[in-house]
C-alpha cells in the first residue's frame, strides 16, 4: 500500500515488538539486488504492546543506534504496518479503470471497513484476471487508520529519517517470496510468526487471496516459560533459544521442552484455524505449502506442528536466497541465523513507488 511516493533508494524498517530490523538494498542495471546494509537490534520489553508504542523514546533510540552502527547515510525510509488497525479485503466491483477506481474507492469502501472513511488512508488495486459474466472485477482493498500511520510517521521522523512509503507486512512477505521462490498457482500460505503477531498471506493463482494478522507469537513461549519455571524474562528468553552464544551445549530442562511443544501446538492450531476457515469458505484446491518465517519460525516443535495440522510441506524461507551478499561485509552465520526474521524487512526493501 503506497501511501507515500519514494525515490530510488530507501532504507527499510520492520519495527517489531521485540526487535527492529533495518535493511538497504542496491540494484544493478540488470535488476539484481545486492545487500548494502542489514542489522537487527532488540527493543526493551513492553516498549511496544499490541502494536502500540508504549515507550517511543526507547524505539527511536534503537533505530538511531542501528543507523549509527551500520553507518547508514540514506534518510528516506520505508516502513511496514500490521495489526487490527489495518484492514485488507478482496472485493468485487463493476469493471472500471484503475484511475476510475481511485476516484470512487472512498465511497465504495464504506460498506467494507469497520472504520469511518474519514479516519483511514485507503488504497485499492485491480487484481489480475478477466471480469466475470456479471461484469464484475476483483479488487484488493486496503485501509489503515490515519492514527496508526501518523504514529509511525512521527516515530520515523524523530529517528532522523523521512517516511516515503508505508507498506503492509503481509504484502512485504509476498514480495520477498516472489523474489526468492517460484510462486505456484496452487494455494501457498506465507506465515510470519513474530514476537506478538502472526502475519498470514495465502497466495492462490499467484496473487493474494486471503490475509489475516493473529495477535499471538513467539513471546508466548517466553511468558509460559516464565510462568512454569518461575524465572525472569531474560532467563526465560535464554531457555527458549537454548542458551546464549557461549552456551550452545546447555542442557534444556525437560520442563522447557514441554512448554515449547505445548505453545508450538497452540500457535500452530490458531494458524491452522485461520487457514482452514479460508479454504473451507473459498473452495478450490487444498493448501500445498506453508512458507514459514519470523523470529519464532525456528522454535523447536513449531514447524512439525504446522506440518502435522496443515497436512502439507512446511519450509522455513530464506529471504536472502536471491540477493547478492558480500561475505567480507556480512558474517554468513549471522545472516543464516537472522534470515527467518528478515522476511518482512526484505520485502519492504524491494518496494517501488508504483508497486501495489
Amino acid at each position: 500500500m503506497a501511501l507515500f511516493a519514494r525515490p530510488r533508494n530507501a532504507v527499510a524498517l520492520d519495527i517489531g515488538s521485540s526487535h527492529v530490523k533495518l535493511l538497504e538494498l542496491e540494484s544493478d542495471r540488470a535488476g539484481r539486488r545486492r545487500l548494502k546494509h542489514f542489522g537487527v537490534a532488540p527493543v526493551p520489553p513492553e516498549a511496544i504492546v499490541d502494536g502500540a508504542f508504549m515507550n517511543t523514546s526507547a524505539v527511536v533510540a534503537t533505530i538511531r543506534e542501528l543507523l549509527a552502527r551500520h553507518r547508514v547515510k540514506t534518510r528516506d525510509c520505508i516502513v511496514g504496518v500490521a495489526g487490527n488497525s489495518v484492514i485488507i479485503k478482496r472485493i468485487s466491483l463493476p469493471v472500471m479503470t484503475q484511475e476510475e477506481l481511485e476516484e470512487s474507492i472512498t465511497w465504495e469502501a464504506e460498506q467494507y471497513i469497520p472504520f469511518d472513511v474519514n479516519d483511514v488512508n485507503i488504497d485499492a488495486h485491480i487484481l489480475k484476471g478477466q471480469a466475470d459474466e456479471a461484469g464484475q472485477m476483483e479488487v484488493l482493498l486496503v485501509a489503515a487508520r490515519k492514527e496508526l500511520i501518523n504514529e509511525y510517521q512521527s516515530l520515523v521522523l524523530e529517528a532522523g529519517l523521512r517516511p516515503v512509503v508505508i507498506d503492509v507486512a503481509a504484502f512485504a512477505l509476498e514480495n520477498q517470496y516472489a523474489l526468492n521462490y517460484d510462486v505456484p498457482r496452487e494455494p501457498t500460505a506465507l506465515v510470519n510468526v513474530g514476537a506478538s503477531t502472526v502475519n498470514l498471506n495465502v497466495l492462490r493463482n499467484g496473487v493474494s487471496a486471503f490475509t489475516r494478522d493473529i495477535a499471538m507469537g513467539g513471546r508466548a513461549y517466553t511468558e509460559e516459560i516464565q510462568r512454569v519455571m518461575n524465572v525472569s524474562y531474560e532467563e526465560a528468553e535464554a531457555f527458549k533459544v537454548g542458551g546464549g552464544e557461549k552456551d550452545r551445549q546447555a542442557v534444556v530442562p525437560e520442563e522447557v521442552e514441554r512448554v515449547l511443544s505445548t505453545v508450538s501446538d497452540t500457535i500452530a492450531s490458531e494458524i491452522h484455524r485461520s487457514l482452514d476457515f479460508f479454504l473451507s469458505t473459498s473452495g478450490g484446491a487444498p493448501l500445498t505449502k506453508v512458507a514459514l518465517s519470523g523470529g519464532a519460525a525456528s522454535t523447536p516443535g513449531l514447524r512439525s506442528a504446522m506440518q502435522r495440522l496443515c497436512g502439507c510441506t512446511v519450509e522455513i524461507v530464506d529471504p536472502f536466497r536471491k540477493i547478492q551478499v558480500d561475505e567480507r561485509a556480512f558474517n554468513p552465520r549471522f545472516l543464516q541465523d537472522a534470515a527467518p526474521q528478515a522476511a518482512v524487512v526484505v520485502g519492504l526493501g524491494l518496494r517501488r513507488p508504483d508497486d501495489k
